[in-house]
C-alpha cells in the first residue's frame, strides 16, 4: 500500500478576494453616504445670506417653476405638511399674504412635505390656498434647506440670496407681512 496525500494539489496562481474587496468597498461608500447625511443633519437649516441651491417644483397641477429663473423677484417658500396642526395655523394667512403680494414682484411656492397627493390636496382647498403647491419627491428640497420639521417658511431676496429664515408657525399675517416688506426693502 502506498501512502497517498490528502492535500490538494499547489496552483499556480493565487486566488484573489475581489467578491469581498467589492463588499468592503460597497459598505465604506455606505458609511461615508451615511456620514455626510449625518453632518448635515446636524447643520441645522441654511441660514440667512446663504445662497440654496435653485429647484425646482412640480406643483399637483403639473406647472414646474424654477426658482434659479426667479433671480429678481422675492421667492416665499413654505414647507408643510396636511397632517401638520402648526401649518395650519399659518396657511389661511399665507394665502393672505399671497394675495397681497402678488403683483409686486413675490412669489409664493408650497412645499409639501411627507404627504399623500389626495390628503395634500383636501388641505389646500380646505385652507383655500393658490399659489403654487407641490410635492417634495425624494424630500430633496427640504434635504437641500435641511429643514427639521414642518412648518418653515424661508424667503430668498431678489439677489437669490437666503434672506429670512421661520422655524415653526408665523403668529400672525402682520409677522409674514413685516418679513416680506423687510426682505423687498433690502
Amino acid at each position: 500500500m502506498s501512502a497517498r496525500s490528502s492535500a490538494p494539489p499547489a496552483s499556480s496562481g493565487t486566488k484573489r478576494p475581489w467578491g469581498a474587496i467589492l463588499v468592503w468597498v460597497a459598505v465604506l461608500g455606505l458609511l461615508a453616504v451615511l456620514g455626510i447625511g449625518l453632518v448635515r443633519a446636524q447643520q441645522g437649516p441654511v441660514g440667512v445670506g446663504s445662497k440654496p441651491q435653485p429647484f425646482t417644483l412640480r406643483t399637483f397641477d403639473g406647472a414646474e417653476y424654477d426658482t434659479g429663473e426667479m433671480v429678481g423677484q422675492v421667492v416665499v417658500i413654505n414647507f408643510w405638511a396636511s397632517w401638520c396642526t402648526p401649518c395650519e395655523q399659518e396657511a389661511a394667512e399665507l394665502e393672505q399674504a399671497h394675495q397681497r403680494f402678488k403683483d409686486q414682484g413675490v412669489v409664493f411656492l408650497g412645499v409639501n412635505y411627507v404627504d399623500t397627493e389626495t390628503e395634500a390636496k383636501a388641505y389646500l382647498a380646505e385652507f383655500g390656498i393658490t399659489y403654487p403647491n407641490g410635492p417634495d419627491l425624494g424630500t430633496r428640497i427640504s434635504q437641500a434647506f435641511r429643514i427639521r420639521g414642518v412648518p418653515e417658511t424661508y424667503i430668498l431676496g431678489r439677489d437669490g440670496r437666503l434672506a429670512h429664515v421661520m422655524i415653526g408657525p408665523y403668529a400672525s399675517l402682520d409677522d409674514i407681512v413685516q418679513a416680506i416688506e423687510a426682505v423687498q426693502a433690502q
